[in-house]
């Protein structure tokens, strides 16, 4: 492969982010530069560190700058050309929410692919117009540059059919009401990392947990995803930041029968205003949680401590057994206390929590006697996404 640059896309509702690898010998990847602009349309602000994460940008943008994701992509390209003159940009990869039933690995997007992702919008109406419309915005300035959809759902398509199926008439699977799993990049990452970082359970019964404003888990036997805990949509499975997780669809029903809420107002309820923020009423970021004394906040604590714990035991089940937990994301990487309270909470399946290496942040956080380790892996979705497309460019 010639020598240049990837660019990896992460366009959200009202956010891009961006980072650019470095393409090196034998198609090795650099981390050259990451950045961020949120509050596209209503107050954008740009952000960007370089690949040892210290800061090169950090400022407001107007509205009128940045009013859509294709000012957005536009912005973020000026700076990156004048930052990286020179330079060739040899392909995007863009994460996509969605692939559907069909798409079980990355698709070099053309018309005919960006028409079936289209189709899928309904799969996914918060997060697939915006995926596509980065990529739109790059079709647009650089008609001919390479561009790569890395899917969220694709490495789950190794679940095995009861995995994938809801008790529901089977006409409604054939028409794409099944069950597909998301954040699976990152899961994907970890399956990657864990021969390096922890190989004595590498190709065993592990479980992965993505705790973030997102979150779900993840049953991992030999590296490939054999159930997880999100399904249909992102909103299953454990709490959120603003998300519900699990909820009996018969509540639902009731919202719809004796509350008159439309279909709009469900959505909103369920993707921005349930989950830790609505538990709570104080706040959505778990940090913000842990440091409060109401009550209220508390209780969001222990719910989600609870559900996570319940899930790992549920997914072990599926596994036969357990080998390993990994926590990964924003809250699993980040946050002690959460995950001395879910190892402690899963004592009954083996593990035993070291707490200073808990406090120190691993990689090991369980003790040398556990019949169960725990581990803390950060994973890296920008870089697996890198490597998709370099892989599909060299084959193609």
């Amino acid at each position: 492969m010639d020598s240049g640059s990837i660019l990896v896309v992460n366009a959200g509702s009202s956010s891009l982010k961006f980072s650019l690898f470095r393409v090196g010998a034998r198609a090795s990847l650099q981390l050259a530069v990451h950045g961020l602009i949120d509050g596209i349309g209503t107050r954008p602000r740009m952000t960007a560190k370089d690949g040892a994460d210290k800061q090169q940008l950090e400022r407001d943008l107007a509205v009128s700058e940045a009013r859509d994701m294709k000012d957005a992509i536009a912005i973020a390209e000026a700076w990156l050309g004048s930052q990286f003159k020179g330079e060739p940009l040899l392909a995007a990869g863009h994460r996509v929410v969605h692939g559907g039933a069909e798409y079980s690995r990355p698709a070099l997007v053309d018309a005919a692919v960006l028409a079936k992702l289209e189709q899928l919008i309904p799969l996914a109406p918060l997060h697939l117009p915006h995926n596509l419309a980065g990529i739109d915005a790059l079709r647009e300035t650089h008609p001919r540059l390479p561009q790569v959809a890395c899917f969220d759902t694709a490495f789950h398509r190794t679940h095995p059919l009861l995995a994938d199926l809801y008790a529901l008439p089977r006409e409604y699977h054939q028409a794409g009401v099944r069950r597909y799993g998301f954040h699976g990049l990152s899961y994907e990452y970890i399956a990657s990392a864990l021969p390096q970082v922890a190989p004595a359970i590498a190709n065993g019964r592990v479980i992965a947990a993505h705790l973030g404003n997102g979150a779900s888990l993840c049953a991992l036997r030999g590296g490939n995803s054999l159930d997880s805990t999100m399904g249909f949509s992102v909103l299953d499975g454990i709490p959120m930041g603003t998300r519900p997780g699990a909820i009996d669809p018969g509540v639902l029903l009731y919202l719809m029968r004796e509350r008159s809420m439309s279909h709009t107002a469900l959505e909103e309820l369920l993707y921005k205003k349930s989950g830790l923020q609505g538990l709570s009423g104080v706040s959505s970021d778990m940090r913000t949680l842990l440091e409060s004394s109401d009550p209220r906040a508390q209780l969001a604590v222990d719910y989600f401590v609870h559900y996570v714990a319940r899930e790992i035991g549920a997914l072990a089940a599926v596994l036969g057994g357990l080998d390993g937990l990994v926590f990964t994301a924003g809250i699993g990487e980040n946050s002690a206390e959460i995950r001395a309270r879910i190892v402690t909470a899963c004592e009954w399946l083996g593990l035993t929590l070291d707490a200073d290496a808990n406090r120190r942040g691993g990689p090991c956080i369980t003790s040398s006697d556990s019949a169960v380790s725990a581990w803390i892996v950060p994973t890296d979705e920008e870089l697996m996404i890198a490597r998709h497309t370099c892989a599909l460019l060299a084959r193609a």
